[in-house]
């Protein structure tokens, strides 16, 4: 009986780990099955360019894996019972429950609404390839005459902002922050950012609260409307509560709370990547949730898995942060260095060089995610007696 391995979310984490482990692992001993809500690979970090009108690469996760014996399975996870090893999923074909002996969960997060009425009812969000189109198709429907209000103050807000902006100069394109816009940033990087928002027209109300959304726009704590013909909620990010209701040992936010080489510390046989994971950084900071993190998270796991199912040595993988890469529009950007405690350094690179820099690191991740080895490996790695603890931890 082969050792199964279930992968649930296909995002940057996800693929990347099934296809690591894909490659590293013997098809002799090891099954592996791929979860995911979709048929294809989805650049998150590319949404907000799908929504302000623009094409992305089509990768069918079928063409990711291709060479591997990699199992896809497209359906929606609905449960996770971690004490029995069994995950729900749900199709188009109903309801079946698959059971694992190692579990690797990257769901990865979505937006976070914070409790804020009406975000759910009247809010568009970037954090999915539906909402991003359905807010795609709100903005073809203004046209060159409307008001876009993007709340939020990090980095996936100045990016949708921007993007909007920049992709359709006949919307009248807002910002409203709790904070101060780009306030984290080094002093020549926040000047740049502030001359890009000038540049596109954008207007920014800074230290505001959003106390709700409506239909016509945000609005604040203090009783001020913002209007809007499409609100876009950008103000950070949640994981799924199919996490915290698994019976998996979870951090308030609902994150996994795990051991340094990435196990659930309730339920070592569970593996986390991605947004979903709470892992201390070498600064003694949570990473945040971002892609880097998930290349980061990915590696760890994948280590792990292969040298607890293997016998090998578990190498270490550096959980260093170390900058901002935020874009301005195709054609700008800015890309901040951050020190060992995650402040901003002086130095920043931006501009047409930054923007160059961030399109290069958005495409090699996407192409890492289907070259994962970076080429085949010269052999697999056999059980060596995993299967046995399998069984063995099966039956007690």
């Amino acid at each position: 009986m082969k050792h199964h391995i279930i992968v649930l979310g296909a995002g940057y984490a996800g693929a990347f780990t099934a296809g690591y482990l894909a490659r590293q692992l013997h098809s002799d001993d090891f099954r592996i099955t791929v979860v995911n809500a979709e048929p294809d690979f989805v650049e998150r970090m590319r949404l907000h360019q799908l929504a302000a009108g623009h094409g992305l690469p089509h990768r069918p996760l079928t063409e990711v894996f291709a060479g591997t014996d990699i199992e896809l399975r497209v359906a929606r996870v609905t449960e996770v019972d971690a004490e029995h090893r069994t995950v729900t999923v749900a199709d188009e074909q109903g309801i079946e429950r698959l059971e694992y002996d190692t579990l690797l969960y990257t769901l990865g997060s979505t937006a976070a609404d914070h409790g804020v009425p009406g975000v759910a009812e009247h809010a568009f969000h970037v954090a999915a390839r539906p909402s991003a189109l359905r807010l795609r198709t709100r903005l073809d429907e203004l046209g060159e005459d409307g008001q876009v209000l993007v709340v939020g103050g990090n980095l996936t807000a100045i990016e949708s902002a921007t993007e909007i902006a920049e992709a359709r100069p006949g919307l009248r394109v807002s910002l409203a922050t709790s904070g101060e816009l780009g306030g984290w940033l080094g002093p020549k990087a926040r000047r740049h950012l502030l001359r890009a928002f000038d540049r596109f027209g954008i207007t920014v109300h800074e230290h505001t609260a959003i106390a709700r959304v409506e239909a016509t726009g945000a609005v604040t704590a203090d009783g001020a409307l913002l209007a809007a013909d499409a609100t876009v909620w950008t103000a950070g990010f949640a994981v799924h509560p199919i996490a915290a209701a698994s019976g998996l040992a979870v951090e308030p936010n609902g994150q996994i709370t795990v051991d340094r080489q990435l196990r659930s510390v309730s339920h070592p046989d569970v593996y986390v990547a991605g947004d979903s994971v709470f892992v201390i950084g070498e600064n003694g900071r949570p990473l945040p949730m971002s892609c880097a993190s998930a290349g980061f998270t990915g590696m760890q796991a994948a280590a792990a898995i292969i040298g607890d199912l293997t016998g090998r040595k578990i190498k270490a993988t550096a959980l260093t942060y170390v900058g901002n890469h935020i874009s301005l529009g195709r054609k700008d950007g800015i890309f901040q260095l951050v020190d060992g405690e995650a402040r901003a350094k002086s130095g920043a690179l931006c501009g047409r060089s930054a923007a160059r820099v961030k399109s290069a690191i958005v495409g090699a991740s996407g192409w890492a995610i289907g070259h994962p080895n970076f080429g085949k490996p010269n052999h697999r790695y056999r059980a060596a007696g995993a299967r046995a603890r399998s069984l063995d931890m099966i039956a007690t």
